[in-house]
């Protein structure tokens, strides 16, 4: 797992393991997002085993699993409330990290913080494709 900086307080991830996790804690993060739903593929861990990995490398956990077709705004502003809201860094993860990547580019775009226009290339400047979240704005009103 490596970590891709996206803001001051965010970082995006693939997929960790135990030790990955261990190392966050170690490393100062204090919150760990996972944004994949269980059992989204086979040998995944699941939210059980991570919120215990994360309680024991002294981490907070939120388990905010979501998929293109079922994003909303409320997930939107529910992963944003518990980013802005940490009192420290913060890893939020999916399988490669778009999605984790999508929820807070969304956000941004409705805070204002983020020109609409500048959506696609954010992402890219990342390594990330956010079409997906163009779509989600496009579909859901927002065409600023």
């Amino acid at each position: 797992m490596k970590p891709t900086p996206v803001h001051e307080k965010l970082s995006v991830a693939g997929q960790p393991d135990a030790a990955d996790i261990a190392a966050l804690g170690a490393a100062g993060t204090t919150l760990l997002i996972n944004n994949r739903p269980d059992d989204e593929e086979p040998g995944q861990p699941g939210a059980d085993v991570e919120r215990k990995a994360a309680e024991a490398a002294g981490l907070a956990y939120l388990h905010l699993p979501v998929t293109g077709p079922s994003l909303s705004r409320s997930d939107v502003d529910r992963f944003r409330e518990a980013v802005l809201g940490a009192p420290g860094p913060v890893v939020a993860h999916c399988r490669s990290g778009t999605r984790s990547l999508t929820l807070w580019a969304i956000g941004e775009v409705l805070a204002g913080k983020l020109p609409r226009a500048d959506l696609l290339a954010y992402g890219s400047q990342r390594g990330f494709d956010l079409s997906g979240a163009a779509r989600w704005l496009d579909a859901n009103g927002d065409r600023s």
